[in-house]
């Protein structure tokens, strides 16, 4: 993908569909030059502020389209920007359902400028069902109570942390911005539903016994549009072992109003339920909470109550520090 990237943000409100832009920020800063938001936007990464020519002067290859909205879809709104930005000299990188080309205003500028419409969310082709079958190597999934609260951020960390202590360990990613940050991956729920496992499995092939994977998680398995996209990744996952993402404070189902959102002990029960389908064996190594909206202090009094309450380790992976350290240990048992 050309890279550095212009952040486009479009005239998104909502920080919890700005995912992209922001796991773009946090773990491959280095690419990205700036941020493009469209008239009413109130998301904001804090990097600069850049027209697309001020990008290109900057030294930005591609534009890339940093939100994911209900439904992956490109609003009409979004058109001009995105057509001046390939006038600009910028390729387009998405990660939307929405194909770019299919975009008659964008497949015309394209062709006139000479840039790249670049559709990340494509599954390749070929990909068989579910065999079910045990494979070698060792597996740690991440699951949530809910999307957009953290699982892609703590595969990175764990993985980060696993090979910090020198362990043979791969991040699996599954979503658009987790192949965006890996350079590959399995776009997971742009897969035909009867194929979900059997792409999880082509995702995880088997290793040597050593081998570890981290699999970033999708949605929730008690999620009431998305939860049969997880199903599928953790049974064709097979982990050994799990861990549950969930944020302190939210109340509902983002984008889901009156469905709230589940405990993490309901997903704790259900994960292993389901998960013991194709990994008899699996099993919980511990609680992964998303603390930004709290103090230190706060994040520290919640993480050590989650801990008590279950008994499980339970840590903030972007805090660090021993909690952190107990995690990684449980998630090695």
């Amino acid at each position: 993908m050309p890279s550095p990237y212009l952040l486009f943000l479009g005239d998104t409100v909502e920080p919890g569909y700005a995912k992209t832009a922001f796991g773009l920020r946090d773990w491959v800063g280095e690419r990205c030059v700036g941020e493009f938001v469209l008239p009413g936007g109130r998301v904001s990464t804090g990097l600069p502020a850049l027209a697309p020519a001020q990008a290109a002067a900057e030294g930005a290859r591609g534009l890339l389209i940093g939100v994911a909205n209900a439904g992956g879809v490109i609003p009409s709104a979004w058109i001009a920007g995105l057509v001046e930005a390939l006038e600009a000299g910028l390729d387009i990188i998405s990660g939307m359902h929405a194909k770019l080309g299919d975009i008659p205003e964008l497949k015309a500028a394209a062709e006139r400028t000479g840039r790249r419409l670049i559709d990340v969310r494509t599954p390749p082709p070929g990909i068989p069902v579910g065999s079910g079958k045990p494979r070698s190597g060792r597996r740690i999934l991440t699951v949530g109570t809910d999307c957009a609260l953290g699982k892609k951020y703590a595969a990175l960390a764990i993985t980060r942390g696993l090979k910090g202590r020198g362990l043979d360990v791969d991040f699996r990613a599954t979503g658009q911005t987790g192949i965006m940050i890996a350079g590959s991956g399995m776009p997971i729920d742009a897969v035909v539903s009867d194929f979900i496992a059997g792409a999880a499995e082509m995702l995880s092939p088997a290793a040597s016994p050593s081998h570890i994977d981290v699999i970033e998680g999708q949605g929730s398995l008690l999620h009431p549009a998305y939860g049969a996209v997880s199903l599928g990744l953790l049974q064709g996952s097979q982990p050994d072992a799990f861990v549950v993402c969930h944020e302190p404070g939210r109340i509902e189902i983002l984008g889901h109003a009156g469905h709230a959102v589940p405990s993490i002990e309901a997903v704790i029960d259900a994960t292993i339920a389901l998960g013991r389908v194709t990994s008899p064996n699996i099993r919980c190594a511990g609680i992964s909470l998303n603390t930004g909206k709290l103090s230190p202090e706060a994040a520290q009094a919640e993480i050590e109550a989650v801990a008590a309450r279950l008994g499980l380790p339970t840590a903030d992976p972007l805090r660090g520090g021993a909690a952190f350290e107990r995690l990684l240990d449980s998630c090695l048992l």
